[in-house]
Order: C-alpha cells, then structure tokens, then sequence
C-alpha cells in the first residue's frame, strides 16, 4: 500500500510555472506507476500524465504535452509535474495517483489508480 501527498500548487500569472511534487510514504513505492490528474471547476476529472516505475514516460494529455513534465525519484518517494508556459485553463485541482504496475493498463483511466492524494489547487490568472 502506499499514501500520497501533493504539494506546490499555487496561484500564478498566465506563462509563469510551478512544480507539484508527491510524496508517497510506504515500502514499495518503487514497483508503482504514478499519474497526475486534474480537475477543473464544473467539469470531469482529467488525465494529465504517468509514468513508469522505473521512471520511463508512459505519456502526456495532448493539451499539456510540450508544457509540462513529469518525472519521479524513487529514491525519495517522490513524484514531480513540472508545469511552465501555465495558461488560464490550466486552472484545477492537480492529484497524483498510484496504480501497481502489473502489465498493460489504460494509465489514461483515473479508475485504474488504486491510490489517491488529496490534491493541490492551481490557479492561473490572465
């Protein structure tokens, strides 16, 4: 099992960054696939990014893709979403999420994250 934390988010001008960080407490957080997730205010919860537990990319929603990064040090129990260029809509609640790496999985799906943080609140202004 594993417990999530996130934090970092913050209120920022359009184009400005942020770095959400997830700390995970446990003994296997290293055999775990981590993902970000978004939700905005009226609308449904959305992908943002995973990654592999050996830290390779499993891939970016097309509306963040070339903006933000996702990256984990294993070593610290941590996973990161860097965020720059920020736009307006990029405005939400970001959560991290754990999914034990099993084999091939929709690492798009939130329903396949067995393990959830509270969430950090993003807000960008124009």
């Amino acid at each position: 099992q594993v417990q999530l934390a996130e934090s970092g988010g913050g209120l920022v001008q359009a184009g400005g960054s942020l770095r959400l960080s997830c700390a995970a407490s446990g003994n296997s957080f290293s055999t775990y696939a981590m993902g970000w997730f978004r939700q905005a205010p009226g609308k449904e919860r959305e992908f943002v990014a995973a990654i592999r537990q050996s830290g390779e990319l499993l891939g970016y929603a097309d509306s963040v893709k070339g903006r933000f990064t996702i990256s984990r040090d294993n070593a610290k129990n941590t996973v990161y979403l860097q965020m720059n260029s920020l736009k307006p809509e990029d405005t939400a609640d970001y959560y991290c999420a754990a999914r034990g790496e099993l084999g091939y999985f929709n690492y798009r799906s939130g329903g396949t994250y067995g393990y959830w943080g509270q969430g950090t609140q993003v807000t960008v202004s124009s």
